[in-house]
């Protein structure tokens, strides 16, 4: 039975500390003398950590109802909520020192930020199709500020307009597939829903409204040919934005893809860990295709780029590919796969942009000519983006392997060969242009004159970034036994 709205609030605490952070922000900002100190970073770390400590502990169990059914709090939600304000916190040190902020208002750029999250929190434990909507225009429009903040910079303006124009489409579309949910079934409970479709109603309408939701979940992670969007935002956003947007509502997509499409469409069949389709929709199939053409285009794209932050944004739409292997394979195992790879990589793809922000804060570029000679000038900087990037490649003994290796093994496991085979030479043909970051680092030499040097705190916060990246390739068990915790709880 679901809680009632004051019953609720008890469990709703990760959102109330945000949502109180942002009306601090908000004062701030307002009546702040200077509206460039370091006090908003501050509040916002401060409500951020908070916020990521009570989800921590708010106690789940098999799953609450909360404002009438409106979200869930259960173990899966609870990984979200932790694993979206870790990056938040991330990006928000990589903000205060970042050279295309530090003449704009800050309280207003982390006030977007948090914004982004409390929608993130809400997308996670949606239960509800008013409710997933309202949470996913929640993270699309503080998204879109954020993309076009560099209001002097052309590009920017450009990415804020094109991030619009594809948001709102792929928004529309969706809710149009809604729409069509509530018409077969009377309802706007995703269990209910999925509840009725089991009946086997409508079958052709059915498939209809999944391709019609698949493009508002498509255009959230940045998959093929969805992603359109993704390198132009990518590119012209603040570097911070890019690895939050990379990062961010990339989990929070996959967390949502996967409680609706296993609620509505999917059942557990009985078996342990193991899903059955519950309608006539064969979406497993449609995302296969979806996957092996998204890494496809990511990788191949990104061998030409110059821009590092293209580079980056191309990769990380072929990442989407990655995981949506597992999404297709109707497993308990896959899913875990999912979850363990966002672990993994929040850490080294969030590392990767931050050198680039450290990188961009001497030479006012992106551009990878600025790299070179960057382990004689930067050698703690250079050795830490190698490490994200042979992470990113999947190479031992870096965590991405292990991310990797959980996504490949259950693909075989399940007899998905081509997949598989497809993702094993896309996974070659990254390896080309990481790689030739490493060798203009290292090989070449200097364009830049002098040393760049880094101060304690990005040293700092390098390492915490390399740690994890290096540890959870040797010893990832603690990670697995939480991811297998949260998605256990799907199956009842």
């Amino acid at each position: 039975m679901p809680l009632g709205n004051l019953a609720s609030l008890r469990y709703f605490l990760p959102e109330l500390a945000i949502t109180a952070t942002i009306l601090l922000l908000v004062v701030l900002h307002v009546v702040g003398r200077n509206r460039r100190s370091p006090e908003a970073a501050i509040l916002a770390l401060v409500g951020t950590g908070m916020a990521l400590w009570v989800a921590w502990m708010t106690p789940a169990g098999e799953g609450i109802g909360l404002f009438e059914g409106m979200v869930v709090l259960d173990g899966f939600a609870v990984f979200f909520k932790v694993l979206t304000a870790l990056a938040t916190a991330i990006v928000i040190f990589m903000s205060i020192d970042c050279y295309e902020l530090t003449d704009r208002t800050q309280a207003e750029y982390y006030l977007f930020l948090l914004s982004v999250l409390l929608g993130m929190f809400l997308l996670s434990s949606a239960s509800d199709i008013v409710m997933l909507y309202l949470a996913l225009e929640l993270v699309s429009i503080p998204s879109y500020l954020l993309a076009g903040y560099l209001k002097g910079k052309a590009s920017s303006t450009e990415a804020s307009m094109k991030y619009v124009v594809y948001g709102a489409t792929a928004s529309g579309v969706m809710i149009y597939g809604f729409s069509l949910l509530y018409g077969m079934t009377g309802s706007t409970q995703i269990s209910e829903i999925g509840r009725v479709l089991t009946l086997g109603t409508a079958p052709l309408p059915a498939m209809l409204a999944a391709v019609m939701v698949t493009v508002g979940f498509g255009y959230k992670i940045a998959a093929v040919p969805f992603h359109m969007w993704s390198p132009d935002v990518y590119e012209g956003a603040p570097t911070p934005v890019t690895a939050f947007l990379s990062v961010g509502p990339k989990a929070a997509g996959f967390a949502v893809l996967v409680r609706f499409f296993y609620t509505v469409f999917a059942s557990p069949d009985g078996a342990d860990g193991m899903w059955k389709l519950s309608s006539s929709v064969d979406w497993p199939f449609l995302f296969a295709v979806l996957s092996a053409v998204t890494m496809t285009v990511g990788n191949l794209v990104a061998i030409n780029q110059r821009n590092v932050k293209r580079l980056l944004a191309y990769s990380s739409i072929a990442h989407a590919g990655y995981m949506l292997m597992g999404f297709v394979l109707l497993t308990t195992v896959g899913l875990k796969a999912i979850l363990f790879y966002l672990v993994v990589y929040l850490f080294m793809n969030l590392g990767a942009f931050y050198v680039v922000v450290l990188v961009a804060n001497g030479s006012r570029s992106e551009d990878i000519s600025y790299f070179s000679g960057l382990g004689s000038r930067a050698p703690f900087a250079a050795v830490s983006l190698a490490i994200f990037l042979f992470a990113l490649t999947g190479i031992p003994p870096f965590s991405g392997f292990i991310g990797k290796v959980y996504l490949f093994a259950e693909v075989i496991n399940r007899g998905v060969y081509w997949l598989a085979l497809v993702a094993a030479l896309n996974s070659v043909i990254s390896l080309y242009y990481y790689a030739r970051i490493v060798k203009v680092m290292f090989l070449e030499d200097p364009t830049q004159a002098g040393d760049l040097p880094l101060a304690l705190v990005p040293r700092v916060m390098l390492a915490i970034l390399v740690v994890p990246t290096l540890l959870l390739g040797i010893y990832w068990e603690p990670v697995i036994r939480v991811t297998e915790a949260s998605v256990r709880i799907l199956t009842h």
